[in-house]
């Protein structure tokens, strides 16, 4: 079975997702499962994970609705606040959700030393047992951070996706490299091939650009997951549009990788 691990889907609204500015035009509409059906059938894709695109409990749960209504959908990526003190009860609301799959915060977007917070590790602990990953979503500034904040959960299971948004575009790779291959040596993280041409330059990137970041993953992290190794697949759809459209080559039988800021 092919699974894409990372799909987004949303009912697009200004105010919701400002962070799709002017640039990323394309990305301002609709993005529902009938579309993703499609897309994944000419793609020959079986299923899909969907991701969550705000930070919201009311789109968790929306997620989730699309997901049991789909027969393509076999899991959610969801959001739920989880520094916060009712987080135990929210874990308790969530587990009788089979397709929540895991949870994402947008790390990100927040400042220096937001994975060392007392509250949110104490909620990535709440989350034992529950069986769900957690994704980490950071730029590769953030890949040392990250890495203290794994060694603090080994019992948790986390995707890092995107690679760590290493900066191609700005040839970041022997930085990006060092942190990213101390963080592969965890045998409890996993890490998504997908959000690289949202990190080269748009208008001007080849497959040679991106080759040499998706060579230093797969020697870093191994196999695809379903062969006992530690990498995924996602092509990050709907973020994966922009106004230049554009699919990058196929790096050595990866999914194909789109464009525009993934998140």
């Amino acid at each position: 079975m092919r699974v894409d691990a990372h799909h987004h889907l949303w009912r697009y609204d200004a105010a919701e997702f400002g962070w799709i500015d002017e640039p990323m035009w394309a990305l301002r509409r609709d993005f529902l499962p009938e579309e993703l059906e499609r897309e994944m059938q000419a793609a020959e894709v079986d299923a899909a994970v969907v991701v969550q695109a705000r930070q919201t409990m009311e789109e968790t749960r929306w997620l989730l609705e699309l997901a049991k209504q789909s027969r393509v959908i076999r899991g959610v990526v969801g959001w739920a606040e989880i520094a916060a003190e009712d987080f135990p009860t929210v874990i308790e609301e969530l587990e009788q959700e089979p397709l929540l799959k895991g949870l994402r915060h947008v790390v990100q977007a927040e400042p220096k030393g937001f994975l060392e917070g007392a509250e949110f590790n104490r909620g990535i602990r709440a989350m034992r047992g529950t069986g769900w990953v957690y994704d980490l979503l950071v730029y590769a500034p953030q890949l040392e951070e990250a890495t203290l904040f794994v060694d603090r959960h080994p019992e948790q299971v986390f995707v890092l996706d995107h690679l760590g948004k290493p900066a191609i575009a700005r040839d970041g790779l022997t930085e990006w490299a060092r942190d990213f291959r101390e963080l592969a040596r965890r045998e409890n993280v996993f890490c998504k091939v997908s959000g690289m041409v949202t990190e080269a330059a748009w208008e001007r990137w080849s497959a040679e650009d991106l080759q040499r970041y998706f060579d230093i993953a797969v020697a870093a992290f191994g196999g695809v997951a379903a062969d006992g190794g530690q990498r995924l697949a996602g092509v990050d759809r709907g973020v994966r549009l922009r106004p230049v459209v554009g699919d990058c080559a196929t790096l050595d039988g990866a999914a194909d990788d789109g464009a525009a800021r993934s998140h």
